[in-house]
């Protein structure tokens, strides 16, 4: 009877000793993005899992690409390993719900003081040498009426997901850095075709100045101009390749392959952006690894609260023992050997100096620093898709533009060379008019590349792939 009052006066102390249940505080989210031209909003799937994303982009060199950064890099390993540590974690914690049984056997040989203290002072102590064999069975379990152990899970189940969202947003920005490498290293490629092809027509236009100096129909200065241009156009190849091998080496380390021994042929084909569904601003919440994983570090803090409070409560714990203990390993199962014991713990703390309540303090203080990274989170998030609503949409303008500005520079060089061969324009007037294609092609080039570099950052934005996505987009 006195057990059970023990058990009921600790149930009692410890009924709301658990710490607060866990609740996914609110966050104000807009009802819809600022879009511009050619945008208009869609609707992607986002219980769809967040897969191959790249491959809407349809370029094979860049799928096979991807699939060596998810198999060789060492980053993502690291994330693997971390998941299996916080799953480990969680089973570990998830077997504090059950009893703890351990099988021991000691076998020794000691030797008893006759000084020791007497336990009768009508019996002396004799010196004695002897064996002692022993072979017990204990089991212990906590009662986890304080919520301990529960908290303790609930914290665990929190990490393990947030290590598994973690992972999921390592692959996310690896993929996305990859991709933001290749295609600045194929809009590379793109410019400098251009720059060679302008090579080619500059010297054409060099070599035909040469003869019509050589006639006498020109002048040394307009060849001197002419070549001035040329060098200076052949330096800016030299920068060109330099840039190219930076995101080549880039791709490299991505993939996990030494940059030395890593090499990308040049491709002049232009890829195509694929046409991305916004959804709504709400989406991002459920679709974006990052935010998941704040979430959820909200969740394992929380539970630290309850970790906390569970400690200022009393601890009980069941055990019992049962066994055989001998002198001699003959007698050792006999039924005089047996051993046997059963009862509970309660430990409950009184004076700590303030040491509990100072952990409470700090866990409380850890959960409103998880709160406030995961709005931060979301804001950013926010911050981020719009920025490349926005920016994309202003780039499909601006492609389209250079276009028509390169149909223009194209017949203005003709027209001028047509004139300089006979005799009306001046040199300067072509060199003039070739550097404006070269700078028209160049920027056409170079927003081809902002293009494909502003859909890698939107679909990361949104938070990967997408399925049954309508075109939303030219």
């Amino acid at each position: 009877m006195r057990g059970l009052a023990v058990v009921a006066v600790a149930a009692l102390l410890a009924a709301c000793a658990s710490g607060p249940d866990y609740r996914k505080p609110a966050i104000d989210m807009p009802a819809a993005w600022k879009v511009e031209a050619p945008w208009r909003e869609s609707a992607p799937n986002d219980t769809a899992a967040k897969g191959p994303w790249w491959q809407r982009f349809g370029d094979p060199q860049l799928d096979a690409l991807a699939q060596q950064v998810l198999s060789g890099s060492p980053t993502l390993a690291i994330a693997n390993a971390r998941l299996a540590q916080a799953s480990a974690v969680l089973a570990a914690a998830t077997a504090g719900l059950y009893p703890q049984a351990s099988l021991g056997v000691r076998d020794s040989r000691l030797r008893i003081a006759a000084n020791r203290p007497l336990t009768n002072y009508n019996a002396p102590n004799f010196s004695t040498t002897q064996n002692d064999y022993v072979g017990v069975l204990t089991a212990s379990y906590e009662a986890d009426l304080s919520g301990r152990v529960q908290r303790t899970i609930e914290g665990a189940r929190a990490s393990a997901e947030q290590s598994a969202a973690d992972l999921e947003n390592i692959r996310l920005l690896l993929t996305a850095d990859l991709a933001t490498a290749y295609f600045n290293l194929r809009a590379l490629d793109i410019e400098l075709d251009v720059v060679l092809r302008s090579l080619d027509l500059q010297r054409g236009s060099l070599a035909l100045m040469t003869t019509r100096h050589d006639l006498g129909a020109a002048s040394g200065l307009d060849v001197a101009q002419q070549q001035a241009l040329l060098d200076s156009t052949l330096a800016q190849v030299d920068v060109l390749r330099k840039q190219r091998a930076t995101f080549e080496h880039a791709i490299a380390t991505l993939t996990g392959t030494a940059a030395p021994v890593f090499t990308l042929a040049p491709d002049v084909k232009v890829p195509v952006p694929p046409a991305v569904p916004i959804g709504v601003p709400s989406d991002v919440l459920e679709r974006r690894p990052d935010v998941a994983a704040a979430e959820r570090a909200m969740a394992a803090a929380n539970a630290q609260i309850g970790l906390a409070a569970a400690a200022f409560y009393p601890s009980i714990t069941l055990g019992g023992m049962y066994g055989v203990e001998s002198r001699m390993l003959s007698t050792l199962f006999d039924a005089p050997s047996l051993i046997w014991s059963l009862g509970v713990a309660l430990a409950q703390p009184l004076f700590d100096g303030g040491r509990l309540r100072a952990n409470a303090e700090f866990a409380r203080a850890g959960y409103d620093a998880e709160v406030a990274n995961y709005r931060r989170v979301v804001l950013t998030a926010m911050q981020e898709a719009e920025d490349g609503i926005i920016g994309l949409a202003a780039l499909e303008r601006a492609h389209a533009q250079t276009q028509t500005a390169i149909a223009s520079a194209t017949t203005v060089l003709d027209l001028v060379n047509a004139r300089y061969e006979g005799g009306i324009a001046t040199s300067l007037d072509v060199i003039i008019a070739q550097q404006g294609l070269l700078n028209s092609e160049r920027l056409a080039a170079q927003l081809l590349g902002q293009r494909l570099l502003t859909s890698v950052f939107l679909v990361r934005a949104l938070g990967g792939d997408w399925q049954g996505a309508k075109k939303v987009a030219n």
